[in-house]
């Protein structure tokens, strides 16, 4: 029998976190206030914890994991790394089908790799309360259940259209303590400005974080934060104990470098948690292709623009350079509800410009077809955001055996899907369709990028 899956020890979980930020070959454009000039890290204050902000600035390379957090994350860290072979017997692959479980936390994804140190650090400089938004539902329920273990309130802004289709998340979120909420609500300027313009929208992320940066900067005791669950420099910082445990678990079985990565895309944090230490490997030479895939409804990667946009549709954050389809893009009501945002962490996005990422794009039927020929081989029920990273799996595996060659392909399984359940009921009984955004909708919610401060894309060339 074949072994797989590999284990690590207590003991060999990372002790240490990676940042990217010290080793791209050219940095990244830097955040801007609304006079177009680059903030420092003062401008934060009132939405982040200092020490948080120092993590989102850093330099770098290795930044040290408190071992009160990682008396937390033993729960289920380190998490264990499966190989498919009843995917690549099916396939008849030559390939060599590698996964980061990440299913195995208690909130079931890799959300809780940052939401613990971000509750942690919260909670050490003295904030009683933390706010958020959440899509489909993962980061929400991953905030709670940290707030609950390191002793916060938690309020949780979900997007109304995940709202009615996961209800379960909602109730998970409730479980460990926390207060969810439609958004658009009424319990916010931004919210109550939202439902006058358009009282049945579905909402979407950049609404719900309008939301939650509204409330924690309006508490004048000063005693609440906002915590976000992807894009950010930290978020991504926090989410490399994956790549690093799968690099020590391939290491151990021998299975070499990789020769594909692959993770869903929606804010960046799963899959650079999974690439990132592998792009330090090909920014030195290695070579290994790494792919991030999103929806073609929301094509963040692959359709739009590099440019200066804020993170929210209130326009409250300050300007980041990215890619994004405008902060006012209201997204179609797809079932891999986490993929919806409008932008993507710049750190992978300066990336995908020096060519090291190779972004690619999924309709929803292949996605939904590619987690149901994973639970009929591999057995588990994946989450639709880990579907579209799924497809990408087949389609490489299928090119090895048409090129004849053994590679070796490693994704992250960001997560199961045993709370959307409805969403493969639709794909089952054949209500879902297709959507991919239409070219006049991209060009409509872009054109406000036009008026804000342009965005240089530079790169070395060397990708």
């Amino acid at each position: 029998m074949e072994q797989v899956k590999v284990w690590l020890n207590e003991k060999d979980i990372p002790r240490q976190w990676y940042n990217l930020g010290a080793d791209l070959p050219t940095p990244m454009l830097p955040p801007l206030g609304p006079d177009g000039k680059p903030i420092g890290p003062e401008m934060l204050a009132p939405v982040f914890p200092m020490n948080l902000i120092e993590q989102e600035v850093s330099t770098e390379r290795w930044i040290d994991i408190p071992e009160e957090i990682l008396n937390i994350l033993y729960r289920w860290r380190p998490a264990p790394l499966r190989r498919a072979v009843f995917l690549e017997k099916f396939l008849d692959t030559p390939a060599k089908i590698y996964y980061k479980d990440e299913s195995t936390s208690p909130p079931g994804s890799h959300k809780p790799n940052t939401s613990v140190p971000q509750a942690w650090y919260n909670k050490q400089f003295g904030i009683e309360k933390l706010t958020t938004e959440t899509g489909a539902g993962q980061w929400g329920s991953a905030l709670a259940f940290a707030c609950q273990l390191i002793g916060l309130k938690c309020k949780v802004y979900m997007v109304r259209i995940s709202f009615d289709q996961k209800p379960f998340r909602k109730i998970m979120m409730q479980t460990w303590g926390a207060n969810c909420i439609a958004s658009p609500s009424d319990q916010t300027n931004a919210g109550r400005k939202i439902l006058a313009e358009t009282p049945d929208t579905p909402g979407s992320l950049g609404i719900a974080i309008s939301e939650a940066i509204e409330e924690a900067v309006t508490d004048t005791s000063g005693k609440t934060r906002y915590s976000l669950g992807s894009v950010l420099n930290h978020v991504m910082l926090h989410q490399t104990i994956i790549g690093l445990e799968a690099k020590k678990q391939m290491k151990m079985i021998g299975a070499g470098t990789p020769d594909v990565i692959i993770g869903c895309a929606g804010g960046g944090s799963n899959f650079a948690g999974l690439s990132f230490p592998y792009v330090a490997d090909k920014i030195n030479g290695a070579d290994i292709r790494i792919i991030p895939v999103e929806p073609t409804a929301c094509p963040t990667m692959t359709r739009a623009p590099f440019a200066y946009d804020f993170g929210d549709t209130a326009c409250t954050t300050p300007l980041l350079a990215m890619h994004t389809l405008g902060h006012a893009f209201v997204p179609p009501p797809i079932h891999a509800g986490g993929l919806r945002y409008h932008g993507m962490a710049p750190m992978v996005c300066q990336a995908i410009i020096e060519g090291l990422m190779e972004p690619r794009a999924y309709h929803q039927l292949a996605s939904y077809e590619a987690a149901v020929t994973w639970a009929r081989t591999e057995g588990f029920i994946p989450a639709p955001e880990t579907s579209q990273a799924l497809a990408a799996v087949i389609d490489e595996a299928k090119k090895a055996k048409e090129e004849g060659k053994e590679k070796v392909i490693l994704f992250n399984y960001s997560g199961h899907g045993l709370m959307d359940l409805l969403g493969y009921d639709a794909y089952l009984s054949g209500k879902l369709t297709d959507y991919e955004l239409p070219e006049e909708e991209l060009q409509k919610y872009t054109k406000e990028l036009e008026k804000l401060p342009k965005a240089e894309v530079r790169k070395t060339g060397k990708w």
